[in-house]
Formats: structure tokens, sequence, C-alpha cells
């Protein structure tokens, strides 16, 4: 009996390289027939365009691209076809909310357990991804790294949602955003997982390297979260260290000050417009150093104020002056009833319009420059022949009406239609196991 089964075993191993040497069968082609076909980094709109995909990708764009025999074909010649949205400073595994916290993050931070907000950060890419962005910088406030579950459980193919672009904890002086009690910040530690404490030079580099271990796309720390905040040679620091592991860094800033140290340190991008001025401004445009302002409109209630939303305007309108890489970034971590994640994060075109940004500019800040910061330039993101096919359809001219994104019709991501019609249509999403590889990257 032995000697059978190794006789079994061993020609199943000599005739290995003969049945891998069979041609495989080609995978399925995908043809989509686009009536209006917008290219956001030149403003412009070709007619009547075949878009090619397979495997996954694009495999050819044009007007007299050939549909081959047996291929599924999609007719969007109704609708304009655009590439994917950016957000490029969401926490989706963050939903703090009037009940029963009184939009007290820190208060959501000790109430929702890490399982819990990874469900929720589940739910909110699914939502993101059906309001059409396909892209999402997670920056932070994650729990004990859900936003890396998140990330890993979307490539592995387990669930829909868009590409994740992840920083693990938020990296921070003392305390991080947070101003704990004596018995919560030292005895229970109540700062993490929110926060990673890095204080000295060895404990910046071991946080750097800890996020990076876990699978952290992008590095974020806290530049002025306290008064001391981080110098500028820190700062370089976290920039120098992070560069070891291929990978950038952004700065969460709400002081001129703090800005200050931040550009002349040469982040990858700031968070928020607290610290922005004229100034600041200009050395980030000389530098190309990425504005992810994170501007609330004051159309989402009790978010802003008045007076603080016409500041985030001005500052808005003199970044773009300035010609400042400025991203369409929301900061959208809370609940606003009646609307899903993605509907909230969309709202924040108001600000943009408020700030007179020309539209073709708004359209270009929400795709070409997201594709920059997010570094997928090379991969995913234009319509393109090699880049992974992810693409978005609207009835109206998003170049003519930004408005006209509200109303995304269809959402292709991979490859693979999550929305026709209107309608969420995620069933090829849902795998029983990683069909990606259990270390899909």
């Amino acid at each position: 009996m032995r000697i059978h089964s190794l006789t079994v075993a061993l020609s199943l191993v000599l005739s290995a390289p003969a049945l891998a040497a069979q041609p495989q069968p080609a995978a399925p082609v995908t043809a989509i027939r686009a009536g209006r076909l917008v290219d956001p980094a030149t403003g412009t709109v070709a007619i009547n365009q075949v878009i090619l995909v397979q495997n996954g990708r694009f495999t050819a764009v044009g007007s007299n691209v050939t549909i081959p025999p047996g291929a599924q074909v999609i007719d969007l010649s109704g609708l304009t076809v655009l590439p994917g949205l950016v957000d490029a400073h969401n926490h989706l595994a963050l939903t703090y909310k009037e009940m029963p916290e009184r939009n007290s993050y820190y208060i959501t931070s000790i109430l929702d357990d890490t399982p819990l907000r990874a469900i929720q950060a589940a739910s909110n890419g699914i939502q993101m991804l059906a309001a059409g962005f396909t892209i999402v910088r997670d920056m932070g406030n994650n729990g004990h790294y859900a936003d890396i579950a998140l990330r890993k459980a979307i490539e592995q193919g387990w669930i829909p949602g868009p590409t994740i672009i992840p920083s693990g904890l938020i990296i921070g002086g003392l305390g991080g955003q947070f101003s704990p009690n004596p018995e919560m910040a030292f005895d229970k530690n109540i700062v993490y997982p929110e926060y990673l404490d890095a204080d000295t030079p060895d404990e910046i580099i071991k946080a750097v390297r800890r996020n990076a271990l876990v699978g952290a796309r992008v590095i974020k720390i806290c530049v002025d979260c306290k008064p001391w905040g981080y110098t500028t040679d820190e700062v370089r620091l976290f920039v120098s260290e992070a560069a070891k592991a291929g990978l950038k860094v952004e700065g969460h800033v709400q002081t001129v000050a703090g800005a200050h140290r931040a550009v002349e340190a040469g982040l990858w991008s700031i968070a928020h417009d607290n610290g922005m001025n004229d100034t600041i401004h200009k050395i980030m445009a000389e530098k190309r150093i990425f504005r992810a302002g994170t501007e609330t409109p004051i159309s989402l209630v009790g978010h802003t104020t008045d007076a603080r939303y016409q500041r985030t305007v001005a500052m808005l309108r003199n970044a773009w002056e300035n010609k400042v890489p400025v991203n369409f970034s929301t900061d959208a971590d809370y609940y606003v009833p009646g609307r899903t994640r993605g509907e909230v994060a969309i709202e924040f075109i108001e600000t943009w319009k408020a700030a007179a940004i020309p539209v073709p500019d708004i359209l270009r800040a929400m795709t070409t420059t997201g594709y920059e910061v997010s570094e997928t330039t090379r991969t995913r993101g234009p319509i393109a022949p090699g880049m992974f096919a992810d693409l978005i359809a609207v009835p109206g001219n998003p170049l003519q009406s930004i408005d006209a994104l509200r109303d995304v019709k269809f959402v292709l991501k991979n490859g693979m239609v999550f929305k026709r019609d209107g309608v969420m249509t995620p069933a090829a999403f849902f795998n029983g196991g990683p069909v990606n590889g259990h270390n899909a990257r």
C-alpha cells in the first residue's frame, strides 16, 4: 500500500509541469460603453468611448476599441464616466454621535471596543464606496488597528470597500489629543489605543516601526496637540524613520507655530487648516506639501461655527490662489441622522463651492491630487490601460456642476460591479475566504 501511494504521489509530481504548461482559459472581458468620459487631470471630456476590463485592470480605452466576442457589455452611454473619488482624510472606525456621548469622541473611544469599531469601519467603507469614493486615506482614531484590519479584509477579498491607505495609531506626545485625569492617564493608560505616546527619539523610532510592522501605509503624527509639541528636528526624525519603511508622514497641525515646524521639516501632507495662513501656504506650494484641510461645511449643523466656517472658506481660497496641492478631505468621523458616511463626505463640496474654487479644480482635488497624496498614481486612479479598474458614473457633467457627484449611479471597483442603476450589487465582493491571498498587500 505504501509503495502504491508513493508511486501515485511521484506520478503526480512528475506530471505537474505538463499540467502547468497547458494553456489557461482567458479571463472574461468586460466592455463598458461610456457616453462621456471625463479626464480630471486635463479637465476634458471624450465622447462615445469603449473601456475594456480584464483581470481587474483596464486593458484598452478609446473610441475605436473593438469589443471582443463574448465580452460582457455594460452600457453607460447615457452617463458620464470618470475615475473614482478620493477622501484624503477620514476615520472609518470612529463614529461619535449626539447620543449617548454628546459628540465627544473621547467618550466614544471608551464606549466602543475595537471589534465593534472594525464592524463600523466595514460598514462606513461600504457607504463611502457607494458614494463613489474608491480610495480613502484612513488617518487614525481606529482603536487597536481596526483600519489595518479593514485594509486587509478588502484587499483579501472578504468584503467590498475603497482602497484603504491606513495610518495605524496616531503618534503624539504624552496624551495625544486627550487630556485625561492622572488615574486614567497613568494608571489606566486611557490614551491607548487611540494614540501612541512618543516623547523621545527612541520612542519616536519605535512608534513608527510599530505602525509600519503591522501594515500602515502612511504615518500620522500630532505635531502640536500639546503645548510642547514636536520640534522641527523631531518631525524630521519621523520623516527619516518612516522613509526607511517607504512611508510618508502626515501631520495633524492646529497652530501656526506648529505649521511652521511641519513645513520646515518637510512633511508629506498637513491635516486641518487651523494653523494655515498665507505664509504657510506659500511654503507648502514651494515644497509641494499636500493640504488635507478637512473643510467642514456649515450645512453639517453642529460641527462648525459660522466664524470658523468663514475662516475655513477664506483659507481654502487662499491655498488655491497660492497653488498649494489641495486635497478633498473630510475628517468625517461622526454620525449625521439620515445620512450615510458617504453622503456626509460628499457634503464637503459645499465649502469648496463657497470658496469659489473652479469646478474642474474641485474635481481634480477629489481625484488626481488625491491619487498623488495616496501614492497610487502608477497603480490606481486614472482610467488607463494597466491600471486597476476603478470608475464611477453619474448622470450629469461634474466638470460643469460638481453637484453631479451627489448622484453616483454606477461604481466599478477592481473590475467588479459594486453599484448599478443606483443600487448596490456587492455579491461578487463577499467571499468565503481570502481569494486574493492571505497576505494581500
